[in-house]
């Protein structure tokens, strides 16, 4: 059982009405840390309109005076388990069996958000349909379905700067290496890009984005096969 605190789900904001009525895929949009569910929402009149956005808010509050929220601690000796990642993936996906079980659903996050966004795809390798990964990191370790989503080829977008100084050096060296074996990885490194997102790193999202689109059928359960 996660030791992370439970998502909010009043804590959410949607680019439109909740997805009762709606055959549209579904995009999660993760925040950093210290930041919370309006920083990437910002994002939603540049992606594409035929997706369903919901940001939502990480579950943890940083140590006084830090603000916003985080998905897991960085803070002393314990932000170096993976474990806590693996909470906050795991909150993550019990929210979105609530609140859309048989939606087809892609990941976009930032830093924390986008460790989290790969995490969760590592969980359950079937339940996404790609993932956007902004700043972020795979975790080291192995993990149960690693070895099916290695299989599988998920659709991954990676972003990162070359003036990046938050992610440690040995955690960009792993991921580089990480990502193209468990993933059909795409992305770019963007000189001089410090630990942000840029106006030429969303405009290669949006174009990531817009093929995904191509290959969910309108009104899919879930995620199509892959071929």
């Amino acid at each position: 059982m996660p030791t992370t605190p439970p998502l909010d789900a009043d804590a959410v904001l949607w680019s439109a009405a909740r997805l009762e009525s709606s055959d549209k895929p579904l995009l999660v949009l993760l925040h950093g840390y210290g930041a919370d569910e309006h920083d990437l929402f910002g994002l939603t009149p540049v992606l594409p309109d035929r997706f369903d956005v919901a940001a939502v808010r990480a579950p943890l509050p940083p140590p006084w005076p830090a603000p916003g929220y985080s998905w897991y601690p960085i803070e002393g000796l314990e932000s170096r388990d993976p474990v806590h990642v693996t909470d906050a993936a795991s909150r993550l996906l019990e929210w979105l069996d609530a609140i859309a079980p048989a939606a087809a659903v892609g990941l976009l996050g930032f830093s924390q958000g986008g460790a989290v966004a790969i995490q969760a795809m590592r969980l359950e390798p079937e339940r996404f349909a790609f993932v956007v990964v902004l700043s972020g990191y795979a975790t080291p370790g192995e993990l149960p379905g690693d070895a099916a989503l290695a299989k599988r080829g998920l659709p991954v977008f990676w972003g990162r700067g070359t003036r990046d100084d938050v992610v440690p050096e040995f955690l960009v060296t792993h991921t580089t290496q990480w990502l193209p074996a468990h993933s059909h990885l795409s992305g770019r490194v963007y000189p001089g890009l410090t630990h942000s997102v840029s106006d030429q790193e969303v405009v290669d999202v949006r174009t990531f984005l817009e093929k995904q689109l191509d290959a969910i059928p309108v009104g899919s359960d879930r995620i199509p096969p892959t071929t």
